[in-house]
Parts: structure tokens; sequence; C-alpha cells
């Protein structure tokens, strides 16, 4: 199979921690990943195909993504971009809650309708929009909890909308994730990490490469009967009845 032959996916916030798994994944299964991206990874490979783009910004995002798609239709993408402002409820400005929204639903709206149209000439496709086990409610998430929360009720719709045409929608929510981001802000020797571990059914955090493995199994043909639903993979916190610090 020639490289044109592939089926091509777009990831965003592809240049780290998940969505670089993604994108190594995906590579693997013989898709044609296409990462985009504030910054390009600092490993990147140079036969990878991967754009620089802030996603914050609407009008540049939906016309990179749509020149792109332009040049071949994608047959999935993967909404990971993500920002969390960490402030409590006292402390949440109006403006963390624009910034998430702009980045976390808005960014993720524009780019599903710039792939759109070229899913649909496919006659099928996967949409994987990522939200998080903090949309169940987390402290100090006021801004990020509540994006993630309208992922799932808009991933939902968009799997009622888009069924007549083949195109399966589904949401990934993980938990607490060893990324550069997790290691940074939680330390080994912090009492609040041990009190996170001890909630965790699983007694560890989950490692990118096993998010990215959902994304593989969502992405697969043999899955195309599920749509609308939000896969938790959080070593089963989503179960446990200890409380989360």
């Amino acid at each position: 199979m020639t490289g044109q032959d592939r089926r091509r996916v777009l990831v965003t916030g592809g240049s780290k921690g998940i969505g670089r798994a993604i994108l190594r994944r995906l590579s693997e299964d013989g898709y044609r990943a296409v990462g985009i991206a504030r910054t390009r990874p600092a490993d990147l490979h140079p036969d990878e195909e991967f754009y620089e783009c802030d996603l914050t910004d609407a009008d540049v995002t939906r016309r990179l993504v749509e020149t792109l798609a332009e040049d071949a239709p994608f047959y999935g993408l993967v909404n990971n971009v993500a920002m969390a402002p960490l402030t409590s409820l006292e402390d949440c400005s109006v403006q963390d809650m624009l910034d998430a929204f702009q980045l976390n639903v808005i960014a993720t709206l524009v780019c599903t309708q710039a792939v759109l149209p070229g899913m649909k000439r496919l006659g099928g496709g996967r949409v994987i929009n990522f939200s998080s086990r903090a949309a169940l409610g987390k402290e100090n998430r006021t801004a990020y909890s509540a994006t993630k929360a309208g992922l799932i009720g808009m991933t939902r719709t968009w799997a009622l909308e888009l069924a007549p045409y083949g195109i399966t929608v589904n949401v990934i929510a993980p938990g607490p994730i060893e990324t550069d981001g997790y290691r940074e802000g939680n330390l080994p020797d912090d009492p609040r990490t041990k009190a996170l571990l001890a909630s965790i059914p699983l007694k560890r955090v989950g490692a990118p490469t096993e998010i990215a493995n959902t994304v593989s199994y969502l992405m697969n043909d043999l899955t195309g009967f599920m749509t609308g639903q939000t896969l938790y993979i959080d070593g089963g916190m989503t179960i446990s009845a200890v409380k989360i610090a």
C-alpha cells in the first residue's frame, strides 16, 4: 500500500505527551498520521507530516485544516489539544473560562467542521474527542471541567447527526497520565501525589501509550458500531469511592 492509499488521520496537540504517542501509534498502524500543534515536536522525524498552528486562533486553524483536507480527505480526526487552568472557584476568572473554551471546545468544533466534507465523500470516518475524568468533577478545575463536560455533550449530538454518513464520534476521557505535565505538577514525595495514587484502584497512573492504544481501537473498522460513547481510561477512578485529592 502506498502513502497516498493510506487513510489520513489528523491529530491536534500532537507535539508531546498523549498526542505524540497517538501519532506514533497511528503511524505504526499504517495510517498517514498528520500532526498539528503550536510547536513542532523536539523528536520530529524527517518523514513525519507536522504543521505548526495556534489552535486558539479559530480562523487560522480552519484555513489550515481545510487546506490539508483539500490535498486529501481525512478518514480520522483526533481532537486531543487542551488546556487546564488550575484555579479555585473564587479565583476562576471569566478569561480563564474563555481561554479554556477557545482551545478545548472551539478548536474541536472548527477542526471537525473542516474535515467533515471529506469524510462524507469517503463515505465514513472516525472522530475521537478528548474529554477527561475531571468532567465528572474535580477541585480547582472549574474551566477545565466545564469544557470537558461540554465536549461529551457535543460528541453525543454529533454522533446522532453523523451516523447517516457512516461517521462515528466517540470520547476518550483519561484520568492521570504520566506526561511531562503530570510529572511537573505531581512530585513523588508530595502528599497530594500520594493521595492521588491512593485514590486510583490500580494504584498507578496511566501511560500515554495506553491512551494511544484506545485511539487505535476506536479508529479500527471493527469498532464501527460504537458511537456517542465515553471511554474513561482512569485506572478505575470513576468507580472508586475514595475522595480524589
